[in-house]
C-alpha cells in the first residue's frame, strides 16, 4: 500500500492524532511536517507521547477513567462522537469506561492506547509498536 493511502496519524507517526501545540515530546519532529498535528520520528514515540498525555491527565488533572479521558481527548464540542469513541475504546481494550485505571498497568495501558489508535486511525494498532512506546516511558 502507497504511504499516501495510510492514515494521516500513521503518516505522521502520530496514531493518536495529537494537534499542535506548546507540548514538545521526545521524538517530536519540529518544525512537524504536517501543518495541524504532531510528526513523530516513529511510531513508538508517537505513542510515548500518548502515553505521556493519559498519565498526565491522571497526575495533574485528576482524570481517573477512561470515560473521564476520552472526554478531554476527543470531547463531543470538537465535533467527535465521545460515545462511540468511549463504547469502541472500552470494548476493544476490555476495560469499563466508569472504573479507576492503573496509569502504571503494561498490559492495560498497552490495550487502551491500540485501541485509542484503532479509532483514531481506522485500523488496529500494531502491538509491537504500542509496547515500544511504553518502553520508551523510562527514558
Amino acid at each position: 500500500m502507497a504511504t499516501t493511502k495510510y492514515p494521516r496519524g500513521l503518516r505522521n507517526n502520530n496514531p493518536g492524532n495529537i494537534r499542535i501545540n506548546s507540548d514538545k515530546f521526545q521524538g517530536e519532529v519540529i518544525p512537524s511536517k504536517d501543518k495541524s498535528f504532531k510528526t513523530f520520528v516513529s511510531m513508538a514515540y508517537g505513542y510515548r507521547s500518548m502515553f505521556r498525555i493519559i498519565r498526565n491527565y491522571k497526575l495533574i488533572y485528576k482524570l481517573n477513567t477512561l470515560r473521564e479521558w476520552i472526554y478531554r481527548w476527543a470531547p463531543p464540542e470538537d465535533s467527535n462522537d465521545t460515545e462511540a469513541y468511549i463504547k469502541s475504546v472500552s470494548n476493544n481494550a476490555k476495560v469499563r469506561p466508569d472504573v479507576e485505571i492503573d496509569v502504571n498497568n503494561e498490559d492495560l495501558m498497552c490495550r487502551i492506547i491500540a485501541a485509542m489508535s484503532g479509532v483514531e486511525n481506522g485500523i488496529p494498532a500494531v502491538m509491537g509498536d504500542v509496547r515500544a512506546g511504553w518502553k520508551l516511558l523510562t527514558i
